[in-house]
């Protein structure tokens, strides 16, 4: 029986051979879950829609771009779909070298259904968890940018551990007004106390951090 998680989700199924892609179709179709199937890696970029949720069931070796030259401009883009690949050759090097850039599993033809649905699902579960993540780390990042530029030094101190007296004597300010700005943050980042709010201006600032790297 699948759960409401999957009422949404859409599973693509990249996969060069006919009768291999059609036996999938059918399996995901069986359960409830929705596909979109392509015969090719250039042919999966031009339908992607990066805001469905789901996951890519994808074959290795296509005609046309291989399915890790896929996975590559995948992380490349920062796409977050998790990727389920599929072989018929035993080509162990290579599932080592998907897994590492964070596939699901790597299925050996001929598969068992199961084998497939379980990572399947593994890889729905995957996707819900990394768009939770993405969309609290939205929600932070707007609350963080309603900050005025004077409450953002004052946060930027206090995501470093210090207290009010510390950063009132490091931005030349009475300890009071610090804490009046303490709380106008508190009330704009959505924090109920201190601790919570350092853990989310911390949140904030690897967040910043890796968007500049990017």
């Amino acid at each position: 029986v699948m759960n409401s998680v999957h009422n949404n989700v859409v599973i693509y199924i990249v996969e060069d051979d006919f009768a291999v892609r059609g036996a999938i179709e059918k399996l995901v179709n069986s359960v409830g879950m929705s596909s979109v199937c392509c015969s090719s890696a250039e042919e999966f970029l031009k339908n992607y829609d990066e805001e469905t949720p789901g996951c890519l069931v994808l074959d290795v070796r296509m005609n046309g771009m291989s399915g890790i030259e896929l996975q590559k401009i995948l992380i490349k883009r920062g796409s977050v779909i998790p990727i389920v690949f599929i072989t018929g050759h035993g080509d162990i090097p290579m599932a080592v070298e998907t897994l590492k850039r964070g596939a699901v599993n790597f299925i050996e033809k001929p598969f068992r259904n199961q084998e497939l649905l379980d990572s399947i699902n593994s890889a729905i579960q995957l996707d819900k968890k990394s768009r939770d993540h993405c969309e609290k780390i939205k929600l932070l990042m707007d609350n963080y940018s309603n900050l005025t530029s004077r409450e953002k030094e004052v946060a930027q101190l206090i995501s470093q551990g210090k207290i009010s007296k510390q950063i009132a004597d490091t931005l030349y300010l009475s300890p009071r007004t610090i804490e009046t700005h303490r709380a106008n943050i508190m009330k704009k980042m959505g924090s109920s106390n201190s601790f919570e709010l350092m853990k989310k201006l911390i949140q904030v600032g690897t967040a910043t951090d890796k968007s500049e790297n990017y």
